[in-house]
């Protein structure tokens, strides 16, 4: 059963003159990573609020069609219902960090469900050994790099321990190594502790060979869903605005040019590395 399912899911803002998404039907299965990109003001972020109740409970305004969320129908609960299964991590860090300290931030939302002490504890610690700030977790959320702030962020979600984690734009205010490292902690999640991950980036050079389900938006609709390597050798999506990785582009100039590389397009460069290795090895 999917985890996250949408059905004909139009929503308009109060006082909008046009819906922000029109009608959006999607599946995610359960410990998918799902990456959601297009051209900016494409529907991303309001598509995501859905998936937390944000949108329509806190933004108000119009949603037409159909949405459950671990086999809840958003529609017809709270947020605060919502957010035991799905964690949203903001663009800005700072937005959801406040405590005085690391560890206070991270346990923040355990308290505020009540959860017994020795627990708390032990999901606190879990969550920040996971995303590796465990040794500055005395220190205060102001006084650390963008990139710690931003674990620290997620840190807060995990504590939770949601099926599902949400990341609109994650590392917009990172630099490429910076994120590259946030990045592999999501994975990480993924892989090993089997957490839906839905992340919404533009940066597809650092995202696109983490992702095995692809949601190409444009202007409120998705245009493209399934397999990213078949969207992204695929013309139109270029045409969209979607930033292709350049690995890619170049696999697609090589085999125009007529060298023989397998029909497997590459998502990374170390990925395309390793194809023209073995070209070589061959001739």
């Amino acid at each position: 059963m999917a985890i996250i399912e949408t059905k004909n899911l139009t929503y308009t803002y109060p006082g909008a003159t046009k819906p922000s998404i029109v009608d959006v039907s999607i599946k995610v299965e359960k410990g998918e990573f799902v990456l959601i990109t297009g051209p900016s003001g494409c529907g991303k972020t309001t598509l995501c609020r859905t998936f937390n109740g944000l949108v329509p409970h806190f933004y108000q305004g119009e949603l037409k069609g159909e949405i459950t969320v671990a086999g809840i129908d958003t529609l017809k609960h709270h947020t605060y219902e919502i957010a035991k299964h799905v964690g949203l991590v903001f663009q800005n860090p700072e937005n959801q960090l406040f405590a005085l300290s690391i560890e206070k931030d991270v346990a923040f939302g355990l308290e505020n469900v009540g959860v017994p002490r020795e627990e708390m504890r032990r999901k606190v610690d879990w969550a920040l050994n996971q995303t590796g700030i465990y040794d500055i977790r005395e220190r205060s959320p102001h006084e650390i790099s963008g990139g710690q702030q931003q674990r620290v962020a997620i840190a807060s979600v995990l504590a939770m321990e949601p099926e599902v984690i949400v990341l609109d734009e994650p590392t917009s205010f990172l630099d490429p190594l910076s994120a590259e490292k946030i990045f592999e902690v999501i994975y990480k999640l993924n892989k090993e502790q089997g957490i839906t991950v839905i992340l919404v980036e533009h940066r597809l050079d650092l995202t696109a060979k983490y992702t095995n389900h692809l949601i190409v938006m444009d202007e409120g609709k998705v245009r493209f869903e399934g397999d990213p390597r078949q969207i992204l050798s695929n013309e139109e999506t270029r045409l969209i605005g979607v930033g292709i990785p350049k690995a890619t582009l170049l696999y697609q100039m090589l085999k125009k040019e007529g060298l023989n590389l397998p029909d497997k397009t590459p998502l990374s460069s170390e990925e395309l590395a390793n194809q023209l290795l073995e070209e070589l090895k061959q001739q």
